[in-house]
């Protein structure tokens, strides 16, 4: 499929997804006490979100655009992480892991492998080169103690030239024996045939009538022929036997496969890019917009001492590390606020070593 493709399919099944929280929303808030029907809309909600999970697995796969692939990862987490919600809630109302959905699946158009869940793919491209890395290592673990059976090498065992002269005279003494029979069992069939065509050459006399017996047989072998094939035929209409070119791969499927890896490696070159432009932007906005920035927050920090000194007639402390540093300054807090944060995280800091000192037991004197 093409980019326009996983981009529409990207939107349908954000559209599906709304949809089924708002729908999950309001039947959670209507309280019910009948099982059955509670069943019915887990299940209900469960089958939808196994299609949307399939469906982002797909296009986190294909997709090639860096910031849609961050977004589509956090949503693909949440929704596997509601299946297993929902998977705990059925097994808690009917207290086994195994579930009948056969109706719903009905009334849905939906096929059971359609229920499926399958691993996701970037499970195995993420940790691909953890896992090289990992047998990289142990095979060098294993070269070092000398337990490689890869790079062991089988050493061949000299034998004496007698017993090699030996060998080879048993082998070609059983060849010739071999070529011997061959000889004396085609002189035996020759002797045979003719030997029968003695006896049997009145009977074979009749041109026609052997004519006859050849198209006899010619016929039969040609309508057993003709039967096995309608059989096996038959068979794979009714879906009992695979057809003959099922093992072999379509040109369509190598050509799917082919377009698969080349947006792979296209979705490696654009998340390199995203990555260097991060960094070259932040660059940019520090030359360019640093200087501007830090003017302005040191006179936000200027105008909160000069509104705090004006409220309480001197200059307050500066925020240490523990307490939030300069973003308290920041946050959407008047300086009356800031300040009567800062006197009752310093009250409760003094209760705390009163507390400790009082717990300290006293040295007993000798």
């Amino acid at each position: 499929m093409s980019n326009a493709m996983y981009n529409k399919m990207w939107h349908q099944t954000q559209e599906a997804l709304n949809s089924l929280l708002d729908t999950e929303s309001q039947k959670m808030m209507e309280p019910q006490k009948n099982q059955v029907f509670i069943f019915q809309m887990l299940a209900t909600f469960y089958i939808k979100y196994v299609q949307i999970f399939r469906n982002l697995e797909n296009v986190y796969d294909q997709i090639v655009h860096p910031q849609k692939r961050i977004l589509i990862r956090k949503i693909l987490d949440a929704v596997m992480g509601r299946i297993l919600e929902l998977k705990n809630e059925m097994v808690e109302l009917e207290l086994t892991e195994f579930h009948y959905f056969d109706d719903i699946l009905q009334d849905l158009k939906l096929e059971p492998q359609q229920l499926d869940i399958p691993i996701p793919k970037y499970f195995l491209k993420e940790k691909l080169e953890v896992i090289k890395g990992r047998e990289k290592i142990l095979s060098q673990i294993l070269a070092e103690s000398g337990l490689d059976v890869s790079a062991e090498k089988y050493q061949v065992k000299p034998i004496p030239l007698e017993e090699a002269v030996k060998l080879i005279q048993i082998a070609e003494r059983a060849r010739q024996g071999r070529l011997r029979a061959m000889f004396m069992k085609q002189i035996y069939l020759q002797e045979y045939r003719a030997k029968q065509a003695r006896l049997l050459g009145d009977k074979v006399a009749d041109v026609s009538a052997a004519a006859l017996r050849i198209q006899k047989v010619w016929r039969g072998f040609h309508q057993c022929k003709r039967t096995e094939r309608q059989r096996r035929e038959e068979m794979i209409f009714l879906g009992m036997n695979p057809p003959p070119l099922f093992n072999e791969v379509s040109a369509a499927m190598i050509q799917a496969d082919r377009l698969c890896h080349l947006r792979n490696k296209v979705q490696i070159k654009h998340e390199e890019e995203y990555r260097d432009a991060l960094v070259t932007i932040k660059d940019d906005l520090k030359l360019t917009e640093g200087p501007d920035i830090k003017e302005n927050l040191q006179d936000q920090i200027r105008h909160w001492f000069i509104e705090c000194r004006n409220l309480t007639g001197t200059f307050p402390d500066y925020p240490n590390e523990e307490e939030g540093g300069s973003a308290i300054i920041f946050s959407n807090k008047t300086p009356q606020q800031v300040i009567d944060d800062i006197v009752a995280s310093q009250d409760e800091e003094e209760k705390t070593k009163k507390k400790k000192k009082e717990k300290k037991p006293k040295k007993k004197k000798k």
